[in-house]
């Protein structure tokens, strides 16, 4: 009789065991019918694509298509318009991303304390993502031009004019471009993230007579580290997107140190040179995916102590 009900109780977790695996499977294949319309689209326009510009990059011409290797990599590093437009493109990023951290964290904290005007203050950083590009660049052609409202107001004071676009400030012109286009919405972001921020915590730190930079440093920035590698990330590719604006204001060949490298590229793919234009795609996305994990590394170490 025991042996007859443990072969029931047996049986009968083997079939609940069996209804929990088609309950299961029911479930996958839902999801993957609701999904397979983005599947496709993104394996249609991105992944397949991505592995044709793999193999543009490893062979010799469309019409010969003789296998390479690293030859055509070799001689894009080699060439000297990449060598310049890869110098100036990390260069621009290594300072402007940085500063488009830091100052929204400020900005956010600033707005976050009890000061006057706090609501006028966030409508004026966010007004820029309501102004087209051109517009933007119209007015930065008007500020920055040779004969512009700057130089004008430099002469005031007894300053020579400045060719901002064709000099060695044409950087900073484009940064202060690119600063005033993204720093409202990064410091949106930073302000979500310091409201999240468990207040019990920080109750305890003024109980226990801690400063202010003990509270940032300590409690806020360990539980905005999520919050600071979407951002980080958001403006690494941004920056990387600067091309747009920098067209607009100087066209096809700019000044030098504003030989960004999606000029390259632009350029490259209109003489048709899609070996050389592919192993730049190629390089662009490894140093890409490469400085985004470094960016995950260090933020779970980071921010592993306050997850959960």
């Amino acid at each position: 009789m025991k042996e007859k009900l443990q072969k029931t109780s047996e049986s009968g977790d083997s079939e609940l065991r069996r209804q929990r695996r088609r309950a299961r499977m029911k479930d996958f294949g839902a999801s993957l019918c609701f999904l397979s319309p983005s599947l496709l689209g993104v394996g249609v326009f991105f992944i397949v694509p991505f592995f044709v510009v793999v193999y543009y990059s490893l062979i010799d011409g469309v019409g010969s298509r003789n296998f390479v290797f690293l030859d055509n990599y070799i001689k894009l590093f080699q060439n000297s318009a990449f060598q310049t437009a890869s110098k100036n493109t990390l260069q621009f990023s290594f300072i402007a991303v940085p500063l488009a951290v830091v100052l929204p964290i400020l900005l956010a904290l600033m707005l976050e304390a009890h000061i006057p005007m706090k609501s006028q203050f966030r409508t004026f950083f966010l007004s820029p993502m309501m102004v087209p590009v051109a517009s933007v660049v119209l007015i930065w052609q008007v500020l920055f031009n040779y004969n512009g409202t700057i130089n004008e107001f430099l002469m005031v004071f007894g300053a020579d004019k400045i060719d901002w676009l064709q000099s060695d400030y044409c950087q900073v012109v484009v940064m202060i471009l690119f600063l005033w286009k993204t720093l409202g919405y990064n410091m949106i972001l930073f302000m979500a993230g310091l409201a999240n921020i468990p207040k019990e915590l920080l109750e305890v730190a003024d109980v226990e007579g801690a400063g202010e930079l003990y509270k940032f440093f300590a409690i806020k920035l360990r539980y905005l580290s999520p919050t600071v590698l979407f951002v980080t990330i958001l403006s690494l590719i941004n920056s990387f997107k600067v091309f747009r604006e920098v067209y607009l204001l100087t066209g096809d060949y700019p000044y030098e140190k504003l030989y960004m490298l999606q000029h390259f590229m632009n350029n490259t793919f209109r003489s048709l040179d899609y070996q050389k234009l592919s192993s730049a795609a190629v390089v662009m996305a490894i140093v890409m995916v490469v400085l985004i994990a470094i960016l995950f590394k260090a933020e779970d170490w980071f921010g592993k102590d306050v997850e959960g």
